[in-house]
């Protein structure tokens, strides 16, 4: 896996370039999630490194099916990749693109698992709070996990902040343990 990132990241890293330089970050990001929808489908990825299947025309297939979603700048990067044998490298493109972009942003990223449903108002205050703690846009993914008990555990960055019950009752045991 680590090899695919390697492979990735000077592809993600022109792209996101491209992308800063003619203000189109937000729709670089919908291309990269179309085009990787469509090559995880089981028709289109059995294609995909098929010795049968000429490059001219994976490319035909997948610019039919994304039609005038791309701009030719993304046919050009997708033909690159499929002339490059690196298609299937493209989520960690995306992926990789996705973090250039949310650095640039300066947007952090938040797992927030809860032991019940947030309301809508908890939720606001919680990355409010967030936001403020880290002095930098908040965006935030919610799980419920009912195996926390109660709290919740908030995953930023490199940073796990759990004030979940099961949480505090591990971080007991451990003490009463030592």
């Amino acid at each position: 896996m680590a090899e695919a990132i390697t492979i990735a990241r000077p592809y993600a890293e022109a792209v996101f370039r491209l992308a800063q330089e003619s203000g189109s970050l937000s729709s670089w990001s919908e291309m990269l999630g179309i085009v990787n929808s469509v090559i995880q489908e089981s028709q289109v990825s059995a294609l995909i490194g098929n010795p049968q299947i000429p490059s001219a025309k994976l490319r035909e297939i997948i610019f039919s099916v994304c039609d005038k979603k791309l701009s030719e700048d993304g046919r050009r990067l997708i033909s690159l990749l499929i002339e490059n044998g690196r298609l299937l490298v493209l989520p960690q493109i995306g992926e990789l693109y996705e973090q250039l972009k949310a650095q640039y942003e300066s947007v952090l990223e938040a797992e927030i698992v809860s032991a019940f449903p947030l309301e809508s108002h908890q939720l606001e205050k919680l990355i409010s709070v967030l936001e403020a703690k880290f002095q930098h846009k908040v965006k935030a993914r919610v799980n419920v996990d009912s195996e926390l008990i109660g709290g919740v555990k908030i995953e930023i960055g490199d940073q796990v902040i759990d004030s979940s019950v099961s949480g505090k009752l591990e971080a007991m045991a451990a003490a009463l343990k030592s």
